[in-house]
């Protein structure tokens, strides 16, 4: 990204850390948040990543970035693979996500680990699909991540990307707009008592390098076949991409 935003400001930790300390301190506010400022619209996001995702090999699925596990429980739901590692930063947020595992009897299907997507604890090609969502803004060195990424994917597996993009079209550029910048933070710190987390959040969004600007960085980062999707009138994206079999 061509600029690098942060939640805290706190130069005395890295973007991971912060980020990190971001989702322990909204852990148990995070799933209403997430479906109420976004009025639903989040479900059909990844339902519509799920669907793209059952069309190719899904026997081994990694969640990165996997919260409170909403995507791998979806995914474990709609595609029964053998196996989904979910891993992420925070230990609150997969607290809050092993509970639900648990509550929909995926505890044998669905396993969580702490894990920095810049270091993947996993061995080269172990991956059908790999899956991300609303995780790549946080990433602090995205070309490191990318590699990792590449890296477990099995040869001819498939990168699926869901996030947050930037709308072109009046008026939902102007209405998205006022909504990032007035309505979700004030809704977002009265409710999860964290003033930066929901400031943070559309900071991070204007930031990114959204459509085709970040399927080039996929490319550059040696994906084939790359493809992006808007939705919802430019608001979300999903991207994807292949790894070659050579």
């Amino acid at each position: 990204m061509s600029k690098s935003i942060v939640p805290y400001n706190d130069s005395k930790k890295s973007k991971t850390a912060q980020v990190r300390d971001m989702f322990d301190n909204i852990s148990r506010k995070y799933d209403f948040l997430n479906h109420f400022l976004s009025f639903g619209i989040d479900h059909y996001w990844r339902a519509r990543m799920v669907r793209i995702a059952s069309r190719e090999p899904h026997a081994r699925v990694l969640d990165i970035a996997t919260g409170t596990g909403d995507q791998a429980i979806r995914l474990a739901k709609k595609l029964s693979p053998q196996r989904i590692d979910a891993v992420d930063l925070s230990e609150k947020m997969m607290e809050v996500g092993r509970e639900k595992v648990k509550k929909a009897g995926l505890e044998e299907l669905i396993h969580f680990q702490k894990a920095d997507c810049q270091s993947l604890p996993f061995e080269h090609n172990t991956f059908d699909i790999v899956t991300v969502s609303f995780g790549v803004r946080n990433f602090e060195n995205l070309a490191q991540s990318l590699s990792e990424i590449h890296r477990v994917l099995k040869p001819g597996g498939l990168l699926l990307i869901l996030e947050f993009s930037h709308p072109t079209s009046f008026p939902i550029k102007q209405l998205y707009s006022f909504y990032n910048k007035c309505i979700l933070p004030l809704i977002g710190f009265i409710v999860s008592g964290d003033k930066r987390a929901y400031t943070y959040l559309p900071e991070s969004i204007k930031a990114f390098p959204s459509g085709k600007n970040f399927a080039n960085i996929l490319r550059t980062n040696d994906f084939i076949a790359t493809r992006f999707t808007s939705m919802t009138g430019g608001i979300a994206t999903i991207y994807s991409g292949i790894k070659g079999k050579k």
